[in-house]
């Protein structure tokens, strides 16, 4: 009988062989492999619901947080919207082949890049079950193999929908190995996996701090981490107030519990008065919770129905991943921007201004992947940015930042032309 370590070589091993014919793929094949994700998405969906429904019920049992099993949970609306996503990503050109930046050098040498698969990605993910096939979407169109290791509070819900894919890739005419999922919930497989450099190309954590800290301090092959968002928004002096309350409500109330959610409001002096108490009225009839400095405090007090605390340190810099938020408010915008290169993640910041000068500023000197000016922190997402799913959002510089697409997922190699030159 096989131990799990041999196991778990054979499966890397299988991608890496997978991985040189899924690089070969027609576009054709593979947007066929999607179609049929799709469809049997929407054909398998009650076996796929019953399968999250045992996931939730024992995070239920365990005391999952709220937050948590919101990420866990499907139903049939966000099945459809994953499978809309697939089909979104088969509709987008495919990268993989695509020449580019060609020249020719003096010495007459035709040089330029072709865009060519990562090669295996190895995925290693907690909660979120559309992940196994967002992440799935984008390997196959992109070319690549991919190793899935989902949580083991996902278990049932990850073997039923990687088995849909498998189906549906086979069916296509795909190696049978182009996508596989480590079934044995054993932590200490993570290790190891993150140990055969020899086999897994990149790989991509999404969870907490916890797991992507975990993964970049042991893994021995390229990580692209981030999805940690401690997201802020300024309301300059200038902004207008209706605007700045619809932004702060949806950034903070549409969905709280992911990493691209409002969790601080920073707020000019001068508008403070007249816009901050709206913005707090609003989340109120959410139950946000608002946890304010001395200046805020001091303006939102006088509404007794508001849910108030004061803010100590730790509100500063923290993802909420709840209907919580803080509230800063600041002598001007260079007092944000100092708050936000302290505090920041370096995920997804906005600026409210009606002043061109303010906004650009505010878009130049933020170091973040995403920054907005008048809009939605919300947006950060593949499916919003158009890029029709994501393997996750990068909050690091190399060699990917943002939600990542297709093309993230690819590198390129040189082409080199020549008629017999030599180097002199």
């Amino acid at each position: 009988m096989k131990t799990a370590t041999e196991e778990l070589v054979e499966i890397c091993k299988a991608a890496k062989a997978a991985s040189r014919r899924m690089a070969l793929l027609s576009t054709d094949v593979k947007n066929k492999a999607l179609r049929n994700i799709a469809g049997d998405l929407a054909a398998k969906k009650d076996e796929v619901l019953s399968a999250n429904q045992l996931d939730y019920k024992e995070g239920e049992s365990s005391g999952m947080s709220a937050a948590m099993l919101d990420r866990l949970m499907l139903n049939p609306g966000r099945l459809e919207g994953i499978a809309a996503d697939v089909l979104a990503v088969a509709a987008l050109p495919d990268p993989v082949g695509e020449v580019f930046d060609m020249r020719t050098l003096p010495n007459g040498l035709l040089l330029g890049k072709k865009r060519v698969p990562l090669g295996v990605i190895g995925a290693i993910y907690e909660s979120r079950p559309n992940v196994t096939i967002d992440i799935s979407a984008l390997c196959l169109k992109s070319g690549n193999a991919i190793v899935l290791r989902g949580g083991k509070e996902a278990i049932h819900s990850n073997t039923a929908l990687a088995r849909v894919v498998q189906e549906a890739t086979k069916r296509a005419g795909m190696p049978e190995a182009a996508v596989q999922l480590i079934e044995n919930t054993d932590r200490t497989l993570v290790n190891e996996l993150l140990r055969m450099r020899e086999y897994i190309d990149l790989v991509i954590p999404r969870g907490g701090a916890g797991l992507i800290k975990m993964v970049v301090e042991n893994a021995c092959m390229p990580v692209v981490s981030g999805g940690i968002g401690v997201c802020h928004m300024y309301v300059d002096k200038s902004a207008d107030i209706d605007q700045s309350v619809a932004i702060a409500y949806n950034a903070k109330v549409q969905r709280p519990t992911v990493c691209n959610a409002l969790d601080c409001v920073i707020i000019h002096k001068d508008i403070a008065e007249r816009c901050l108490p709206k913005i707090a009225a609003e989340w109120s009839k959410a139950g946000v919770e608002i946890h304010c400095d001395e200046r805020s405090l001091a303006i939102l007090k006088k509404n007794p129905s508001l849910k108030l605390k004061p803010a100590v340190a730790e509100d500063w810099g923290k993802e909420f991943l709840a209907l919580i938020a803080a509230v800063k408010v600041v002598d001007s915008l260079d007092e944000a921007l100092e708050h936000i290169d302290r505090y920041g993640s370096g995920h997804s910041e906005a600026i409210v201004t009606e002043e061109y000068g303010a906004a650009m500023r505010f878009l130049n000197e933020v170091d973040a992947a995403c920054v907005y000016v008048n809009a939605s922190t919300r947006f950060t997402d593949g499916g919003q940015f158009g890029l029709g799913a994501e393997v996750g959002i990068s909050t690091q510089k190399l060699h990917a930042r943002g939600p990542m697409g297709l093309r993230e997922l690819t590198t390129y190699k040189w082409l080199i032309f020549g008629n017999g030159q030599v180097r002199p």
